[in-house]
């Protein structure tokens, strides 16, 4: 006789640092505290890695030019970036998570999932667990975490932006399915700019828009991402967390809401793509040798470019050089862009084990 008996239902938990690296540096440079800050070289091509709250209040945000920044804030300082030191907080922050559960997904340096459903220390409330880890947290680091607790990976990313910083929320079984239907979907995790727009055209803003439309159109206008985007907006996401998957690339892109035609904004488009790459690296001590351009035109026909150094590249600002390079290839454009992508890959490590247990994954904006 088969066991028909449901799943339990999963706890989820998302733990997301509050602007770390900025975070970091006003606790470690008490000059910096209480002013708007950019992590981030200053210089034409400089990109900002992470900002302040301070300075978001200006608008100032993560993977921003660094003039773009500037411009929005004169006031902003900028604070050259120190990994080897965030990489080391991170690490404590992953000891804290250990002693919980062994279900530990980083996404970068600053944030994770982690599956308490059964958890180190029988501890039966989640919200509880986070609560705890949070204050552990800023006991051993002296930073802020907020998180978001849930019954799935997609709820629990959503929960953890509700009450940043230095808070928490939980969606739960009972209120998801509602609380997915009455979001915007342009605020939706895994859905960008561009797919957002999209989505629009088909008369799709709220959950309860996407909730109306059928599997079969979904996938049709959507593709593969058709069958998530029918989960999501019935607050059904069955991902797991996973700990232990052997990455052979690592890659992000973006799909633009307006074709480019010309070869500065283009290249401009790449900086994002590289910062997102690095970071993801830098969480996970990893490094690599090929850079890999994406284009793909107005058409829907696509080009890739590769180079290949002899040597791990070293920082974000090489695999950027290398991509912008790539790009200047295939200028002019046959076709206007619609959409770039970066990828690095012949992966090393750095020295962090974690790097062994990494999987492909496209890290699309």
């Amino acid at each position: 006789m088969n066991d028909m008996s449901p799943s339990p239902i999963r706890k989820i938990i998302h733990v997301d640092m509050d602007a770390f690296y900025a975070s970091v540096e006003q606790r470690d440079n008490p000059d910096l505290r209480g002013k708007p800050i950019a992590v981030g070289g200053s210089a034409a091509r400089g990109v900002v890695a992470a900002a302040s709250y301070e300075a978001r209040a200006y608008g100032v945000h993560s993977a921003m030019p660094s003039v773009t920044a500037k411009r929005k804030c004169p006031d902003l300082i900028f604070v050259p970036p120190r990994f080897d030191v965030y990489k080391a907080v991170s690490q404590q922050i992953r000891d804290i998570f250990a002693e919980y559960t062994a279900l530990i997904e980083p996404l970068s340096l600053d944030e994770a999932y982690l599956d308490v459903t059964d958890n180190l220390k029988g501890m039966e409330i989640a919200t509880e667990i986070a609560l705890e880890i949070r204050a552990k947290i800023k006991q051993v680091t002296g930073l802020n975490a907020s998180a978001g607790i849930s019954y799935n990976k997609f709820l629990a990313k959503m929960a953890s932006d509700l009450n940043k910083p230095n808070g928490q929320a939980v969606i739960t079984p009972k209120n998801g399915p509602a609380f997915v239907e009455s979001l915007p979907v342009k605020k939706f995790h895994g859905v960008g700019p561009a797919t957002a727009e999209r989505m629009r055209k088909y008369g799709i803003e709220t959950g309860l828009d996407l909730k109306s439309k059928s599997l079969e159109f979904l996938q049709k206008h959507f593709g593969k991402s058709g069958p998530y985007f029918y989960g999501i907006a019935r607050g059904i996401d069955e991902r797991q967390v996973k700990p232990n998957r052997i990455r052979k690339s690592v890659g992000a892109e973006d799909t633009f809401v307006e074709d480019i035609a010309d070869l500065d904004r283009a290249a401009a488009e790449l900086m994002p793509l590289a910062e997102k790459v690095w970071r993801y690296c830098e969480a996970q001590g990893i490094s690599g040798k090929t850079v890999t351009v994406k284009i793909k035109y107005s058409d829907f026909t696509q080009a890739t470019r590769s180079r290949t150094s002899t040597i791990s590249l070293a920082n974000m600002a090489d695999i950027l050089d290398t991509a912008a390079d790539l790009l200047t290839t295939v200028y002019p454009f046959k076709r206007p862009v619609r959409l770039l992508g970066v990828t690095l890959s012949s992966l090393t490590t750095t020295g962090n084990g974690d790097a062994q247990r990494q999987s492909q994954l496209d890290l699309g904006l």
